[in-house]
């Protein structure tokens, strides 16, 4: 039988009178007559084609079937009461799953902060981390598994933002590189072989495609030599080769000393780029969502990281 198929205040009647165990009692706790309750449970019986209660002196018993809806009933009333409820949110006692989407630059960058405020802000609630990759293919920000993304501005309907920080654009090469040191001269970029990035299901990204138009921008190429997922995967090739890779100064700085790479400033004037917090309209006025902004912005959102 379909859910749809019954007056859902039919099932209200039902449990009242299961925890009443009175018609009369369910009837003053409804603010109804005991006739209405009685027709309810008359109009149930039919529907669910079994008496839901039977009579014992002057009392109501239970039939196995009223007994098994009894405590699913009560499970899901209780849960849309508190959904419905116009109760303050509480921070201390919210025990929500929060999704943030991160790319693996800001998993090594600006998790930690963001971790330490989540836990102060929410003590109680849990956190999870999931890829960019991991947005794109479940339906974005407009689905329900994922509560908000650090990244640069991109487009999709219903979504707000709101500016983090900037990070500069550096470039990294091993330390052991034979012909570069320091700064790359406009003709070093163009000569070496590059690593691209591409973090969105194989394809660039927003980030991805705005460092491609500077580049063209300033009359510069790249010679690309090959492409990864992740910067984590181009640092540890740029380590054992002469390939060169661009990315955040801050992912840089984490990742140089492993690695044993060098960090080269670019040709021209550096670019830099606008990192946002994005969330969908679904969780726009929604206290608890908003709570875990607000610590995220609290981590990550005060100064620019340069």
């Amino acid at each position: 039988m379909k859910l749809s198929s019954i007056d859902l205040n039919l099932l209200l009647v039902l449990s009242a009178v299961l925890e009443e165990q009175s018609v009369t009692r369910a009837a003053s706790r409804l603010h109804v007559t005991a006739p209405a309750i009685s027709n309810a449970l008359s109009r149930l019986r039919a529907a669910l084609n079994d008496p839901l209660f039977v009579r014992r002196g002057r009392g109501l018993v239970p039939t196995p079937r009223a007994l098994e809806l009894g405590p699913v009933l009560r499970q899901a009333f209780v849960a849309m009461e508190a959904s419905l409820s116009d109760e303050v949110f509480d921070a201390a006692t919210c025990t929500r799953t929060f999704t943030l989407a991160l790319s693996d630059a800001d998993q090594l960058a600006t998790l930690p902060a963001i971790v330490k405020s989540f836990v102060a802000a929410l003590p109680r609630a849990r956190l999870t981390i999931t890829s960019i990759d991991a947005l794109v293919s479940g339906g974005g920000l407009a689905s329900e598994r994922v509560d908000c993304a650090i990244g640069p501005p991109f487009p999709g309907e219903g979504l707000h933002r709101t500016k983090l920080f900037e990070q500069e654009a550096v470039y990294v090469a091993s330390s052991a590189h034979p012909r570069l040191k320091g700064r790359l001269s406009a003709r070093q970029f163009n000569a070496e072989r590059h690593i691209d990035i591409h973090l969105v299901l194989g394809r660039p990204g927003a980030g991805n495609h705005s460092v491609q138009r500077a580049i063209a921008a300033a009359g510069l190429h790249r010679e690309i030599a090959m492409t990864v997922p992740s910067f984590g995967a181009a640092a540890s090739i740029v380590s054992s080769t002469e390939l060169i890779t661009g990315m955040p100064r801050s992912v840089a700085l984490q990742l140089a000393p492993a690695f044993h790479l060098q960090v080269l400033r670019g040709p021209g004037a550096p670019f830099v780029f606008e990192m946002f917090l994005h969330w969908h309209e679904r969780t726009n006025r929604d206290p608890a969502a908003s709570a875990f902004r607000q610590a995220i912005v609290d981590a990550v959102g005060v100064r620019p990281r340069r």
